[in-house]
């Protein structure tokens, strides 16, 4: 058995958003008493003094030291949360304190691995720790991420990414995603899935797993655009062709793909085959039906198809995600 203590650091400071901060450490807590007060991690909040910080949510919080004091101490894992504001017109933007990218830029060479939870990608990214890599963040401000930080590969579709020993999360509730693979990571896959059941997560979601539902994406700027989205949901279970959609917009081919790039950043036929892997995915889910039923009602004609749009999309097969987010009774027919 590992017996090592493991000293993670989350870096605290007025406006974090509070689940960034209290997921993690629930995470590491449940491992430590699955194993029976056997080493695993030791966790310490630090902020620039010890006074309460102010969370985004109001709710104060202590922290354990402060920067300085864990400035001499071998990290094994800083964990970097983040913090947004919202203008009046309801745009979400990360917000990066200069001082606190200082710290954690300082704090990131003595740890053994560096992980942002949500828009803390932002921070990382501003301390330079991102430079080269790839990474990811909430999906709301992944545009924001890439355009102040050319140097960062953003992909804002993953629901955590590794690159080395530097970890990104995207949404808020993956902190927890996140958090079990880094215990599958130091302590195997057997321990994660055990505080997995203790959260009552059904299953650890893989990296590769979409933050993203195609359905919920956030509105286009322009009329045209969401017809268009609006017609491929109505007729997901047809033919569709760029030609087809061309032709229903009134517009050329290139000119539907220039549209498509600038207001969703894809081309048509990938955004149509992400609807229809996002109606399947719901399917497979939540019901007991075949692969070849599922690939013909949305528009995959063959089960072949399906799993190569699935491989492509999710990084994972159409039964292998059946059984990891299987929500309904029964046994599944594939």
């Amino acid at each position: 058995m590992n017996t090592t203590e493991r000293l993670v650091v989350i870096v605290l400071f007025d406006g974090v958003d509070l689940l960034d901060i209290t997921g993690p450490p629930e995470v590491f807590a449940l491992h430590r008493r699955d194993r029976n007060d056997a080493a695993g991690y030791t966790v310490l909040l630090a902020a620039e003094t010890k006074d309460p910080v102010t969370t985004s949510a109001g709710v104060r919080v202590l922290p354990d030291a402060t920067f300085g004091d864990v400035a001499g101490r071998s990290i094994d894992t800083l964990l970097v949360p983040g913090s947004v504001e919202t203008d009046a017109d309801g745009r979400v933007r990360a917000l990066t304190d200069p001082a606190v990218v200082t710290r954690v830029r300082e704090l990131a060479a003595a740890s053994r691995r560096i992980a942002s939870v949500c828009v803390g990608a932002h921070i990382l990214a501003a301390a330079g720790l991102l430079d080269g890599k790839r990474a990811t963040t909430h999906w709301s401000t992944a545009r924001q991420l890439a355009e102040e930080h050319p140097r960062v590969r953003v992909d804002a579709d993953p629901i955590f990414i590794r690159e080395g020993e530097v970890w990104t999360g995207a949404g808020i509730s993956s902190c927890l995603d996140l958090s079990l693979a880094l215990v599958s990571e130091d302590f195997g896959e057997a321990a994660a899935l055990r505080v997995a059941r203790q959260l009552v997560m059904y299953l650890k979601r893989p990296s590769g797993q979409s933050q993203f539902s195609v359905p919920l994406e956030p509105p286009s700027t322009t009329r045209r655009i969401e017809d268009l989205r609006h017609h491929i949901m109505d007729r997901i279970g047809e033919r569709l062709t760029v030609a087809d959609l061309a032709a229903y917009a009134h517009v050329g081919e290139r000119q539907l793909t220039r549209i498509f790039k600038s207001e969703l950043g894809t081309t048509p036929s990938s955004y149509i085959e992400s609807v229809r892997v996002e109606r399947a995915r719901s399917r497979l889910e939540s019901t007991d039906d075949t692969l070849e039923r599922i690939a013909s009602a949305f528009g995959f004609n063959t089960t072949d198809t399906l799993v190569r749009a699935f491989r492509r999309k999710l990084g994972t097969t159409p039964t292998e995600y059946r059984m990891r987010f299987r929500t309904s009774p029964g046994s599944a027919r594939t």
